[in-house]
C-alpha cells in the first residue's frame, strides 16, 4: 500500500527565511515591520545547518531554479527572488534560519507579509511557516495560501491566524500543535503543478502587532465527554498564553448548555453562566463546568449536549465541547448476546448514512478536522508507513488512538472505530519496537512454530498501543524477484506459503475468533487478493512502477495451484479480513482480459466469500478503487458491488461516503449488499470487544521491545540465515580469529531492516533501537577490525566478513528498473573483491531478493543469504560463531543471471545458481552413507507418510537432504537443481517417498 511517500507528495515543504534585524518602533502602539528577507544577498542559498535558501521537489526536474535579479521595478532595494519552474510532483523553496543560532520569536507581531509579482494564472500557492523543534527540519508545519490572480506586484498579508496545523504532512509529526510564534525557523513556498511558470518575489517581513487573542486561547480539557446517563460531565476550561506568561487583559467565558439532541430539562439539568479569568491570571489556569444529566427507564441512542462558550479577549477553542449522554438498555450494547444477534439490532437501527460511514476508512493524517469521525460516523482510521505521532512512543499511540475512539463516542450508536496499521514484521511504524525479519526470512526458517511466535509479539506489541488490527500477512507467491515487494512473501512455492501461515494463529489466536478481544491479539489481514506475486514484468502502468500493480496472466490452473490455494488456507484458519491486491487479473480463456482485482466480483464474491466460505470483510487496498476505469460513481459503485466491504479513501474519505449514498439512492447498489458489508464489519468489532473496551488496553506496553520479545526475533534472524557456500569449513568463525569486516551493511540498522521501517520506504541509518551485524559481532567476543569500504590494511588477518547488499526500498518503487537492480552496487563489488582477494572470506547478502553473484562467487569461501533480519543482528551473530547451526533453506530460487527471471521451482527449464530448498547446515553433523541409505530412507518416508507421522517424516527428509548436499557441493547442475527443488516442494505437502525419490535423483545426477 502506498503511503508516506503519497503523504509527502501532496507538498513537503520545509523552511523559512532569515530575520535579519529588529526594527525600531513607530509608534507605541504598532511596531515598525522586522525584515525577513530582503533578497539582497545577505542570505545565501544554502542548506541546513546554515542559513540559507534552497528548493526541493519530487524528483530531479521538479525543484525550481532560483536567482538573485536586479529589477528596477524591485519593491525594495535593487534585487528581488526570481525563479522558474515546471513540476509534475511538488516542488517549491525554503529559507531555513541557522540551526546553530537560537530561533527567532515572531511573537510580537500580527503577521507576515511580502511582495509577489502576479502572473494571474490563477493558481494557488502554498505559504508555510516553520514552529518550536529544534530546527528549520525538525519543526512543525503552519500552512495557508494565496491565489495568483492578479499582475504585477501586490504586497500579500497573511495574519499568523489564517495559518493552520499541517495534518498530511509533518516532518516530526506534531510537537504540541500550538503555534507559540516565540520559536520560528523559517518559511516554505509550494509553487503550482501542471503549469510551466516564473514568479518573483520581494521583501518578506513581519507586520503590525499582536494582539492578546493572538496570545491567549481558551481551551478545553476535552471536546467529547462521555457520561453515562445519571451521571455528571466535569468540562475544565483553561487560558493559556504563548510564552506562559500571565495574561495582561481580562478574560471571560460565557457558557450555555443546549442545541443537541439531548432535551433540556428530561435529559440534563440546564446550565448557564460566566467565567472570568482577570487580568494577571497566569497561564494554564482552569475553571470547571458540571453538566448534570438525568436518568430515565428508557433504553435509549447516545444524546448530545453542546456547551456553548463565548469568548471574549482571548481566542475561542475551535471546536464546541460536548457532553454525551451514552447509548443504554439497546441489545447491541448486551454483551452476553451472541454476537450475531447483537449485529442485526445494531444494523436494523443504522441509517444509510451511518451504514456508509462504517464502510469509509480514512487515514489518520487525512483528517480535516478530527469532528469528522463523528460528522461522517468513519468505521475506521489507519496510519500508512511512517504516519506516527509525535514522540513515536507506545504512549503517544494509545493517546492518539484513544482520542479519536472519544470521538466516535459523539455518534449516535457510538460504535467504535478499528484502527489499522502496517505491522507486516513487528509493529514497524513504532520506534523501539521488535523488527522481524522480513516474510522472505520467515519463509527461509522453514519453521511454522516460529512463524506463529512472530505474529504473536507483533499482535502483543501492536495491540498494546491501542491498534486492533495489522494488514498482514501477505500471503503473495512471489515469482518474479524484479518485483519490488517480493521480500514480503515467504516465498515462492504456495506449500511454503501455506505453512508459515501459522503466523495468522500468532496474531489472532484461534481460528473461532475467541482470542480476539484479548489484549494481545489483533485481527489479521490476509493480502493481496489474488495474484500479487505473478504479475508480469514491464505490465504496471502505474508511475514508474515495472512490474508492481501490473498483470497476471494465468491458466485457471495455475491461479488456483498458485495463487488462490493460500488463501484458502487463511480461511480456514479464521482471517478476519483480505485486501484485494493493486494488480490485475487476467485468466486465460476465460474472455474478461486483463480486470482490476478490486472489480472482480467473480474472484471477491464467488470465489473468496462464496466458494472458500470467508466470512470477514474485504478491505481495499490505499486509494485503489481510484485505479478503477469511469468516473467516481463508477469507481466506488464497481468496487462495492465486487465485493468490497471497507473502502480505503486516506484522503477522499468525504466523497466516497457521499458517492456511496447517492450511489444507493440511484439503486445502482442496493441495500442487501450495503447490510452485508456493514454486517461483516460489525462482527468483526464486536469480536475485537471494541464496544466494551475502545480504549487502548497498555498493560502489555512494558514488553515492546522486551529481552523476550527481542530474543524470538534474535531466533527467527537466525534461522532465516541460508548458507548457501562453505568451502573448507570458513563457517563458523573461530573468536580467536582475526576478523576483517567490511561491506555498506555491515554497520547499518536501517539497511538491515529494509522497507516499511518507521517509514513505508524505510531508510539508511539508525531510525529505531537494535543491534547491527557489526556490532552484534562484538558483543558474541570476536576480535574485530572494521572498514567499511575496505580501505583500511588488509593483512594480518585471518578471515575477511563482507556484508553487502541492498538499500531500503517497498512497493513499486523497490522494482527493478525502477532505480533499482539485481546487481551489487559499484562499491559492495569493489569491497567483495578487496577482501576475497586478500585472505579467506565469507560475504554476507543483506537484501530482500537474490542478488547475482555468480561472477564472483568462485573467490568467495563462504556465501550466506542474510535477507533483511530486522533488529536483532545477534541473531546473525549467533550463526557466524557457531552458537546456532545455519539451518535456513532457500524460500526462492537464487538466478544466475537476471536473464534467467522468471525461474521457479518446477519450471521446465531449471538451471539456477542455487536451487529453491538449498541451505548447508554447519554444527549439526551431516549423516553418512550413499544411495543405499537414500534407498532405505526412502522406505522409511513411505512409512512415516502412511502413518501420517509429519515430524518424522520431515526428518527423514531433512536427512536426505543433507546427504545430497554434501555429495554435491558446487557441482550444481541443472540435472540435480531441478529434482532438488522438486524435493522441498513434495515435503512440504506430505509427500516425503516422492520427496526422497527426487534427492535420489539429484544424488545420481551429481554423479
Amino acid at each position: 500500500m502506498r503511503r508516506t511517500a503519497l503523504l509527502a507528495s501532496a507538498t513537503l515543504l520545509t523552511a523559512l527565511l532569515p530575520l535579519t534585524a529588529a526594527g525600531s518602533a513607530s509608534g507605541a502602539d504598532e511596531p515598525a515591520p522586522v525584515p525577513v528577507d530582503r533578497f539582497e544577498g545577505e542570505v545565501p542559498f544554502a542548506n541546513q545547518p546554515a542559513d540559507g535558501i534552497f528548493t526541493w521537489g519530487g524528483d530531479t526536474d521538479d525543484p525550481p531554479a532560483l536567482r538573485l535579479s536586479d529589477r528596477a521595478d524591485a519593491p525594495e532595494g535593487a534585487k528581488v527572488l526570481t525563479g522558474t519552474y515546471e513540476i509534475s510532483g511538488y516542488g517549491g523553496f525554503t529559507h531555513d534560519f541557522a540551526a546553530d543560532q537560537p530561533a527567532h520569536d515572531w511573537s510580537a507581531h500580527k503577521g507576515i507579509r511580502f511582495w509577489w509579482d502576479g502572473q494571474d494564472n490563477g493558481k494557488k500557492i502554498a505559504f508555510e511557516i516553520k514552529d518550536g523543534g529544534a530546527n528549520g527540519e525538525a519543526s512543525e508545519l503552519w500552512t495557508t495560501s494565496f491565489t495568483d490572480d492578479f499582475t504585477g506586484w501586490k504586497q500579500i498579508e497573511i495574519p499568523f491566524t489564517d495559518f493552520t496545523y499541517r495534518t498530511d504532512y509533518q516532518p516530526v509529526g506534531g510537537i504540541d500543535h500550538v503555534l507559540g510564534l516565540t520559536q520560528m525557523w523559517g518559511y516554505a513556498l509550494t509553487l503550482p503543478v501542471g503549469v510551466k511558470g516564473q514568479f518573483a518575489m520581494d521583501d518578506v517581513e513581519l507586520y503590525g502587532k499582536a494582539d492578546q487573542s493572538l496570545r491567549a486561547s481558551v481551551t478545553t480539557d476535552s471536546v467529547v465527554y462521555p457520561v453515562r446517563e445519571g451521571g455528571t460531565a466535569q468540562v475544565k476550561v483553561s487560558v493559556a498564553t504563548t510564552g506562559s506568561a500571565p495574561i495582561d487583559e481580562p478574560v471571560t467565558v460565557a457558557y450555555e448548555a443546549g442545541g443537541g439532541t439531548a432535551a433540556s430539562g428530561s435529559d440534563y439539568v440546564p446550565v448557564k453562566g460566566t467565567i472570568t479569568f482577570p487580568a494577571g491570571t497566569a497561564s494554564g489556569t482552569s475553571r470547571t463546568v458540571q453538566v448534570a444529566t438525568r436518568k430515565d427507564k428508557a433504553a435509549e441512542s447516545a444524546e448530545t449536549v453542546p456547551l456553548e462558550l463565548t469568548v471574549t479577549g482571548a481566542k475561542a477553542p475551535a471546536e464546541t465541547p460536548e457532553v454525551v449522554i451514552d447509548a443504554h438498555g439497546l441489545p447491541y450494547l448486551d454483551s452476553r448476546l451472541p454476537v450475531r444477534k447483537r449485529v442485526a439490532d445494531l444494523l436494523s437501527r443504522m441509517s444509510l448514512e451511518e451504514k456508509a460511514g462504517q464502510m469509509t476508512q480514512a487515514e489518520r493524517a487525512g483528517l480535516t478536522s478530527q469532528g469528522d469521525i463523528a460528522t461522517y460516523a468513519l468505521g475506521s482510521l489507519l496510519s500508512g508507513g511512517g504516519s506516527t505521532p509525535t514522540p513515536n512512543t507506545p504512549e503517544a499511540w494509545a493517546k492518539m488512538i484513544d482520542s479519536f475512539q472519544l470521538r466516535a463516542q459523539a455518534t449516535r450508536f457510538q460504535i467504535p472505530l478499528i484502527y489499522g496499521v502496517d505491522a507486516v514484521h513487528g509493529h514497524n511504524n513504532l520506534a523501539g519496537a521488535t523488527i522481524m525479519p522480513h516474510n522472505i526470512g520467515i519463509g527461509a526458517t522453514r519453521d511454522p512454530q516460529l512463524a506463529e511466535k512472530t505474529g504473536a509479539v507483533t499482535a502483543s506489541e501492536v495491540r498494546a498501543t491501542g491498534i486492533p488490527w495489522d494488514f498482514a500477512p501477505c500471503l503473495c507467491v512471489t515469482r518474479d524477484e524484479r518485483w519490488g515487494r517480493s521480500y514480503e512473501s515467504f516465498g515462492e512455492d504456495p506449500a511454503l506459503v501455506e505453512s508459515m501461515e501459522t503466523v495468522i494463529q500468532g496474531l489472532q489466536g484461534r481460528a473461532d475468533g475467541r482470542d480476539l478481544d484479548r489484549g494481545d491479539k489483533v485481527l489479521a489481514t490476509a493480502k493481496h487478493f489474488v495474484g500479487d506475486g505473478g504479475t508480469g514484468y514491464g505490465s504496471s502502468t502505474t508511475g514508474s512502477y515495472t512490474i508492481d500493480q501490473g498483470v497476471t496472466k494465468v491458466t485457471r490452473q495455475q491461479l488456483e495451484a498458485v495463487h488462490l490455494a493460500p488463501y484458502q488456507t487463511a480461511v480456514d484458519r479464521g482471517i478476519g479480513t483480505v485486501m484485494p491486491s493493486y494488480s490485475s487479473l487476467d485468466v486465460l480463456g476465460d474472455g474478461q482480459g486483463p480486470v482490476k482485482m478490486h472489480a472482480r466480483a467473480d474472484m471477491i464474491n464467488g470465489v473468496l466469500k462464496g466458494r472458500m466460505g470467508f466470512d470477514g470483510f474485504v478491505i481495499s487496498d490505499w486509494n485503489a478503487i481510484d485505479q478503477l476505469p469511469g468516473d467516481y460513481a463508477s469507481h466506488v459503485g464497481t468496487a462495492v458491488n465486487a465485493g468490497v466491504d471497507m473502502m480505503m479513501v486516506p484522503y477522499t474519505y468525504k466523497d466516497f461516503s457521499t458517492t456511496l449514498i447517492d450511489e444507493v439512492k440511484a439503486g445502482r447498489v442496493s441495500g442487501k449488499r450495503i447490510d452485508d458489508a456493514v454486517a461483516r464489519i460489525l462482527t468483526q468489532k464486536f469480536k475485537l470487544g471494541l464496544f466494551e473496551h475502545p480504549y487502548a488496553d497498555t498493560g502489555g506496553a512494558d514488553e515492546i521491545g522486551s529481552a523476550a520479545h527481542r530474543a524470538v526475533a534474535r531466533q527467527a534472524a537466525a534461522e532465516s540465515q541460508v548458507l548457501l557456500k562453505n568451502a573448507n569449513g570458513v563457517l563458523p568463525l573461530k573468536k580467536s580469529q582475526k576478523v576483517y569486516v567490511a561491506g555498506s551493511n555491515a554497520d547499518d540498522l536501517g539497511n538491515q531492516t529494509g522497507g516499511w521501517t518507521i517509514t513505508w520506504q524505510g531508510a539508511s541509518g539508525d531510525h529505531t533501537q537494535g543491534t547491527t551485524v557489526l556490532q552484534a559481532m562484538r558483543r558474541a567476543g570476536g576480535d574485530v577490525t572494521y572498514s567499511k569500504d575496505a580501505s583500511a590494511p588488509l593483512n594480518g588477518y585471518d578471515v575477511g566478513v563482507v556484508v553487502v547488499g541492498e538499500t531500503p526500498y517497498a512497493e513499486g518503487v523497490g522494482d527493478v528498473g525502477n532505480g533499482h537492480s539485481l546487481q551489487l552496487s559499484a562499491a559492495d563489488q569493489a569491497a567483495v573483491d578487496k577482501v576475497c582477494g586478500a585472505m579467506k572470506c565469507a560475504v554476507l547478502i543483506v537484501s530482500g531478493r537474490p542478488q547475482l553473484i555468480g561472477d564472483r562467487l568462485g573467490g568467495i569461501d563462504a556465501l550466506v543469504a542474510s535477507w533483511l533480519p530486522g533488529t536483532e543482528g545477534d541473531g546473525v551473530a549467533d550463526v557466524l560463531y557457531g552458537k546456532r547451526p545455519f539451518t535456513g533453506q532457500l524460500p526462492v530460487t537464487w538466478p544466475k543471471s537476471e536473464s534467467q527471471l522468471r525461474i521457479n521451482v518446477g519450471d521446465a527449464s531449471y538451471d539456477p545458481q542455487f536451487p529453491y530448498g538449498w541451505g548447508l547446515t554447519t554444527l549439526t553433523r551431516v549423516p553418512e552413507g550413499n544411495a543405499v541409505t537414500l534407498k532405505a530412507l526412502a522406505l522409511a518416508a513411505a512409512v512415516a507418510e502412511r502413518a501420517g507421522s509429519a515430524q518424522a517424516g520431515r526428518d527423514i527428509v531433512t536427512k536426505a537432504r543433507l546427504l545430497v548436499q554434501q555429495k554435491v557441493g558446487s557441482a550444481l547442475t541443472a540435472s540435480v537443481a531441478a529434482p532438488f527443488a522438486d524435493a522441498d516442494h513434495l515435503l512440504l505437502t506430505g509427500k516425503y517417498a516422492a520427496a526422497v525419490a527426487k534427492l535420489t535423483e539429484a544424488y545420481r545426477a551429481a554423479g
